[in-house]
């Protein structure tokens, strides 16, 4: 099927995509790498009269270190957050992430704003970027503003952002040295989105306990959710296997979890707990006292 017909605009700055935005108002949608709205758009599902490209501001695209803090653009790629040397070294739960996202195709055009901002609730970044306790800046008319990761996801498919805004940056502290993080999920098999994923941090006092525990989880739910009941049931106590297992339990506690062509909501449950388990154990596994 073929999309509406629309008009294509591309920007050339922040300034004159948030203009574009506001000239256009609810009729206009931004464009990034594209997986998730032309796809919406072919169905019928998204029919915009006005797309506004942002691909190529050059400064939406950068990866630096400022502030004490690693800064990805908006619309750096998946393949460029993947390849970066510095997301490798200082936030490698987040390069974990990026380089099980789709295929090869996708993480050259995908990117980490049209990712978060899309929220689709199967998708990988959000995970990571809970656990990493990221930032969001959303660029609007009357200026920027920073949206915490844990407030950013609303709903299915639904942000913080409003419309009029553009997600120019995410913000993260670098992870700890001596802290230990992975990302597990159990991925659809044609499209590699996530059934269930989950990303844990973990940081160990002297005593062989957890000093900090950070759990993301993503595809159980409409949403992508801090697990903050399996994080306090754990918090001070020996990573031993009885006790991450009962805390692992916990995560789809007041979740509704989903359910549908892929998975039951039994079995996104199950996996859920499989997976916070086994996510832990091998965060606290790969974290140095």
């Amino acid at each position: 099927m073929y999309s509406a017909s629309f008009e294509y605009h591309r920007a050339g700055s922040v300034k004159e995509a948030l203009d574009l935005l506001t000239q256009f108002g609810e009729d206009a949608r931004l464009l990034s790498g594209g997986h998730s709205l032309l796809p919406m758009m072919k169905l019928r599902l998204a029919q915009p009269g006005h797309l506004i490209d942002i691909a190529e501001i050059k400064d939406l695209s950068k990866i630096r270190e400022e502030g004490g803090k690693i800064i990805i653009g908006g619309a750096a790629t998946h393949h460029k957050v993947e390849t970066s040397d510095l997301i490798k070294d200082k936030l490698g739960l987040l390069w974990m992430a990026a380089r099980l996202i789709g295929d090869v195709q996708v993480r050259n055009r995908g990117t980490i704003g049209g990712a978060l901002a899309h929220a689709d609730p199967a998708a990988d970044y959000p995970a990571a970027v809970l656990a990493l306790e990221g930032e969001l800046k959303l660029q609007g008319p009357s200026g920027a503003r920073t949206v915490k990761a844990e407030d950013f996801f609303i709903d299915l498919m639904t942000t913080a952002a409003q419309h009029g805004e553009i997600l120019t940056e995410v913000a993260f502290a670098p992870i700890p040295a001596g802290a230990g993080f992975v990302y597990l999920k159990h991925p659809q098999p044609a499209s590699g989105f996530a059934v269930v994923g989950v990303a844990a941090l973990a940081q160990l006092d002297k005593k062989g306990n957890f000093a900090k525990l950070r759990v993301g989880v993503t595809g159980l739910g409409p949403k992508a959710f801090r697990a903050l009941t399996v994080e306090s049931a754990l918090a001070g106590k020996a990573p031993q296997p009885d006790a991450i297992k009962a805390a692992a339990a916990k995560v789809a506690d007041g979740i509704d979890a989903l359910s549908d062509i892929h998975a039951s909501t039994e079995f996104r449950t199950q996996l859920a707990q499989v997976y916070t388990r086994r996510a832990i154990e091998e965060a606290a596994a790969a974290a140095k006292v």
